[in-house]
């Protein structure tokens, strides 16, 4: 039996995670519950949580002294844009300084590690216009969050180069689904429509713009496939991956796909662009494909057992 390590896995993509790999390993969980919720992840004999943060490094080094991990998946990170650039001195010693002390630590463990995943993020393409975006497009991180994450990307496939160390980074775009958190300033904007649409809280809903800007919208579930794929793919070592489903679709769509599933309306406003908001994203995955991977849900399905889960 395996044992793998997720960083971050209390948090919405991290206990999804980690109840998959659980059915066939032993986890270890390290979260410092800022975002993430301890009822998120179900009692487990195969799951062990540590509360504390990734940048304690005795906190690291006693998690690699009483375990040797096979694989580890680093989700782990302040993800808030916003608060990168109110904070970027601490996003720095989160997201970057503890992703490569991780690193280190991974790569003196003397069992050797079978594979580290990384998670970044669309976030480093920035405003370029490029589109789709592929793993090869330019990128033009524009915050301290952006940058921290390609700076991180960077580390994590020269530890693959440079020392041998089976590492992979994967950029997830929009994920949406069960347990994301509505409540959260920079929460997804499905998890809030889906809070607008439900029957006890129906109400208003702000687009800023005219509702024509798209993003690439990708379920939980089919994040996660992605996600074991690239961890366990002998060819996907020292190499980044899109996690998306390379189709592109509009706000308005998406309000109108939900007003069906949930046979609710929702009264929506339109307000002027905010500065820095991105008109359009999609993800080229012709590189995950590669490995075997297929999007299982498009938006419509996602969001029907989205709602039928809410």
């Amino acid at each position: 039996m395996s044992t793998v390590l997720i960083t971050g896995g209390l948090g919405f993509i991290g206990s999804h995670l980690a109840h998959r790999i659980a059915a066939e390993s032993k986890v270890v969980i390290v979260d410092n519950i800022s975002t993430g919720r301890r009822e998120n992840v179900q009692p487990h004999s195969d799951i062990t949580v540590y509360e504390g943060d990734i940048t304690d490094n005795e906190m690291l080094t006693y998690l690699f002294t009483t375990y040797e991990f096979d694989y580890i998946y680093h989700l782990a990170a302040i993800a808030s844009v916003a608060e990168s650039v109110e904070r970027p001195h601490e996003t720095l010693e989160t997201n970057f300084k503890a992703t490569v002390s991780l690193l280190e630590h991974a790569r003196n463990q003397k069992h050797p590690v079978k594979r580290f995943v990384f998670a970044s993020s669309a976030a480093v393409f920035g405003d370029e216009k490029t589109l789709p975006k592929t793993e090869f497009s330019p990128v033009k991180p524009l915050t301290p969050y952006a940058i921290d994450k390609l700076a991180s990307e960077q580390y994590v496939l020269a530890y693959n180069a440079l020392y041998g160390l089976n590492t992979s980074a994967v950029r997830f775009f929009n994920v949406y689904g069960m347990r994301q958190n509505p409540e959260s300033p920079y929460s997804g904007v499905i998890s809030i429509l889906t809070k607008a649409f439900s029957t006890e809280e129906q109400g208003r809903f702000t687009v800023y713009g005219n509702g024509n800007q798209t993003r690439d919208f990708v379920f939980i579930k089919d994040v996660i496939d992605a996600l074991v794929l690239i961890a366990h793919h002998e060819k996907s070592k020292g190499e980044v991956y899109n996690i998306g489903t390379g189709q592109e679709t509009s706000l308005n769509e998406l309000i109108g796909q939900y007003q069906d599933i949930t046979g609710n309306t929702i009264e929506t406003m339109y307000e002027e662009p905010r500065q820095g908001d991105i008109h359009a994203s999609v993800a080229g995955i012709e590189k995950l494909r590669k490995l075997g991977f297929e999007p299982r849900y498009n938006v419509y399905e996602g969001l029907t057992a989205y709602w039928k889960n809410y």
